[in-house]
């Protein structure tokens, strides 16, 4: 199987994510709230919520970009979705429980979504963005790799359950196959995988294995280039022309459109959360918005 294959390799590392970090609704991210945001110049705030539109007019012609704008919600249609990301008294955002075998996983019939992806690939950054508006979300960090050894499983009121998967890498715990493999082939109420790739140094083997993992197993999934920030204009072209490209011509349960985020700048944040909110069947698009697939 595939995943053996990753072990083989030695390149899967567990997400470091073991000491609690707990924030304050005043750690808040100053862009939690896209109304917020709204108060930016129209320009500044295309970029904000459209990251590949301060790239579009970079790529070569010979580049398609239709594929890089499937997904084109109005802004009524993100601030709809963001209602989902908001505490309240009837819908509560919290970390669930932790599981290191499908048998102690939680039984959940409401839609699923599951984020993984290679060692300090941002994916806990990333998360902490997605629910920025509770803060207070417990959220466990640790800087030594191959520390995390469970799937972590988080609440949005009834709408959907999302779960941080264990990192890959070469300190994956010896259960990491059956587990992960457990998880994505058994687990029906899983809408779609989140496969998240490092923008400031592009696609690695253990992501290309990944990719076929996914493929193999049949699943729903799309990726996500992290770290946008962290790489110079030229070398973020080439990695997501470079996904682009691997989506296009070895993938078929990959949804086209590579979504690109920085948790520190929330460059494609609200994008992101509603395109979550979307594919758990939470939000239906308003007749103006776009996608094709």
């Amino acid at each position: 199987m595939l995943l053996n294959r990753i072990i083989h390799l030695r390149t899967w590392t567990v997400l470091p994510k073991t000491i609690s970090v707990i924030f304050s609704r005043q750690g808040a991210h100053s862009l939690s709230s896209f109304r917020q945001a709204a108060q930016m110049p129209e320009k500044k705030l295309q970029g904000l919520v459209f990251p590949f539109s301060e790239l579009e007019s970079h790529l070569s012609s010979r580049v398609s970009k239709t594929n890089f704008q499937l997904f084109q919600p109005s802004f009524e249609d993100i601030e709809r979705a963001e209602a989902l990301f908001s505490p309240s008294k009837k819908h509560k955002i919290d970390y669930f429980t932790s599981a290191v075998r499908m048998d102690h996983a939680p039984v959940i019939t409401q839609p699923e979504v599951c984020f993984i992806g290679r060692s300090n690939v941002g994916k806990s950054s990333l998360i902490k963005a997605l629910f920025s508006l509770v803060p207070e979300v417990e959220v466990r960090v640790s800087k030594t790799p191959g520390h995390t050894k469970k799937m972590n499983f988080f609440t949005v009121g009834k709408a959907f359950t999302l779960v941080d998967m264990p990192g890959y890498g070469h300190k994956a715990p010896k259960d990491f196959v059956e587990m992960v493999e457990a998880y994505l082939e058994t687990r029906t109420n899983l809408k779609r995988t989140f496969l998240l790739i490092d923008g400031s140094v592009g696609l690695q083997e253990a992501d290309r294995i990944a990719i076929g993992m996914c493929e193999e197993f049949g699943l729903p999934y799309v990726i996500v280039v992290t770290k946008i920030d962290k790489a110079s204009r030229g070398e973020l072209l080439r990695h997501i022309v470079e996904v682009e490209d691997t989506i296009k011509m070895h993938t078929l349960g990959c949804f086209p459109q590579p979504f690109l985020v920085s948790s520190t700048q929330f460059k494609g944040i609200y994008l992101l959360r509603c395109f979550i909110a979307h594919v758990t069947g939470n939000l239906h698009l308003k007749s103006d918005s776009q996608i094709k697939w």
